[in-house]
C-alpha cells in the first residue's frame, strides 16, 4: 500500500491505476483494505481534478462494512468538499449533515463547511447559525477567526440587510486583518445606515493616510464635506486632486467644485468651474446656473450672455426663470424694452406669471418716467420786465 501512495504522490497516475486494478483483483481483501484502496483511488482522481470520479470512488469506499470512524469521517468530509467544488450544493449539504450526525461533537471546520453550503443555497439564516457556532468554537479555543470565515459571515449579514451586525463583523476584520478595503466597507455600511458623520470620519482617515487615493474616494469625500457644512475643505480637496490629475475635469467634477466654492461664499471662485461645466456639457441648465451666478455678482452683461445661451440651447427645467434672469440683466443695463419683452415671454408659464407681471408694471412706469424726462419743454417767449411786474402787482 505504501508503494501505491508513493506513486500517487509522485503524480504517476497511470502506474498507480494499474496497481489499484491488480489489488482489486485479489480475492481475499478485507472490507477495510478495499476501502483503503478506494480511498486512494479517490485521492488519485482528486489530484487529477477528476472530481466526479473521485466522489464515486470515495462513495464506494464508504459502502464497506465496519469501517473505522476516522476513515468514514475523512471520506465523508472529502466527498462534501468535492460536491461543493462541482457546485452540487444539495448533495454537499446531505453529505455534510451525514458527517455531522456521525460524530458526537462536530468540529469548527465541519460546521463552517455546512455554513458555506447553506450560503450557496441562499439559506442565509441557517448559514448564520452554522458559521457563528464555528466561529464561537474557535474564539473559545483562543484562536483568531479565519479571514475567509468572517467574510462568509459578512456576506450572510449583507444578504439579510443586517447592517448593525455587519458593522461588528467588519470591526473584527479590521482588528485582526487591518486593510484599507475593510475600512471602506465600514464607511459604506455607515452610509447605508444614514450615519454620514462616521462615514466622513472613516473616509477622511483613509484618504489622508493615502490608503484610498482614487477618484471615487476623493469625490465621495468632497460630497461628504459639503453634506456636513465644510464647503471650503471640499473645494480645496477637489482643486488639489484636479491639479494632480487624479480627478478628470468633467462636468460632474466642475459642478461639484463650483457648488463647494459657492457654499463657501467664494462667488468669484465658483464661476470658472461652473463656466467650464457649461462648456463641456453644452447643457442649457448649466448655462442658466451660470447666468444666475453672474447675476448675483452684478455682472449684468455676462449674465445676459449666459441666459441667452441657455435659452438658445433649450431643454430647461424652467424656461420662465431663464427669461426672468435675462430680463433682470437687461434692466440693469437700462435695456428696458428688451427687458420687458423677456418678462413678457416669462408670462407664458403660470409659475412665474406673478413676478413677471410685477416687473412689467414697474418697467412700464420706468419707461413712462424716462420718456417724460426726455421730452423737450416748449420755448417761452421772453416777457418785458415791466409786463412781468405788472402781472405780479395785478395778482
Amino acid at each position: 500500500m505504501k508503494c501505491l501512495w508513493n506513486l500517487v504522490e509522485a503524480g504517476n497516475f497511470v502506474a498507480a491505476q494499474d496497481m489499484i486494478a491488480q489489488l482489486q483483483q485479489k480475492k481475499r481483501l478485507s472490507p477495510y483494505e478495499l476501502a483503503q484502496i478506494l480511498n486512494l483511488t479517490g485521492y488519485s482522481y482528486n489530484l487529477q481534478e477528476r472530481y466526479t470520479e473521485a466522489i464515486g470512488a470515495y462513495a464506494r469506499g464508504l459502502q464497506q462494512p465496519d469501517l473505522p470512524e476516522a476513515l468514514q469521517f475523512s471520506m465523508l468530509k472529502i466527498i462534501a468538499q468535492l460536491q461543493f467544488a462541482i457546485e452540487d450544493y444539495e448533495g454537499a449539504l446531505t453529505t455534510v449533515r451525514r458527517l455531522l450526525s456521525a460524530v458526537a461533537e462536530p468540529g469548527a471546520d465541519e460546521l463552517m463547511l455546512e455554513g458555506k453550503v447553506l450560503l450557496q443555497l441562499k439559506r442565509y439564516k441557517e448559514a448564520l447559525t452554522a458559521i457563528n457556532t464555528a466561529l464561537d468554537m474557535r474564539r473559545g479555543q483562543g484562536l483568531i477567526p479565519r479571514e475567509n470565515s468572517l467574510l462568509l459571515l459578512h456576506v450572510c449579514y449583507f444578504e439579510l440587510k443586517d447592517y448593525e451586525n455587519m458593522i461588528q463583523t467588519v470591526k473584527e476584520f479590521i482588528a485582526h486583518y487591518p486593510k484599507d478595503g475593510y475600512l471602506m466597507t465600514l464607511a459604506s455600511i455607515y452610509s447605508e445606515l444614514g450615519d454620514t458623520r462616521k462615514q466622513l470620519v472613516l473616509t477622511e482617515v483613509l484618504y489622508e493616510a493615502g490608503y484610498a487615493s482614487n477618484p471615487s474616494t476623493a469625490t465621495n469625500l468632497a460630497n461628504l464635506y459639503l453634506m456636513h457644512g465644510l464647503p471650503y475643505k471640499s473645494a480645496l480637496l477637489l482643486e488639489k486632486e484636479l491639479e494632480a490629475d487624479l480627478l478628470e475635469s468633467n462636468e460632474r467634477t466642475m459642478r461639484l467644485l463650483s457648488s463647494a466654492w459657492y457654499q463657501a461664499r467664494e462667488d468669484k471662485k465658483a464661476l470658472p468651474p461652473l463656466r467650464r461645466a457649461a462648456e463641456i456639457s453644452q447643457d442649457g441648465n448649466n448655462y442658466y446656473r451660470l447666468a444666475q451666478s453672474h447675476l448675483n455678482l452684478e455682472q449684468w452683461s455676462d449674465a445676459e450672455a449666459a441666459a441667452r445661451t441657455a435659452l438658445d440651447i433649450g431643454g430647461l427645467q424652467r424656461n420662465d426663470q431663464a427669461q426672468m434672469v435675462l430680463g433682470t440683466a437687461l434692466f440693469n443695463q437700462k435695456k428696458l424694452e428688451q427687458a420687458r419683452a423677456s418678462f413678457q415671454l416669462a408670462l407664458r408659464e403660470e409659475r412665474g406669471k406673478r413676478a413677471a407681471q410685477q416687473w412689467i408694471r414697474y418697467l412700464d412706469n420706468e419707461m413712462l418716467r424716462r420718456d417724460l424726462l426726455n421730452q423737450e419743454l416748449p420755448e417761452v417767449a421772453p416777457r418785458h420786465r415791466d409786463a412781468i411786474l405788472d402781472a405780479l402787482e395785478n395778482k
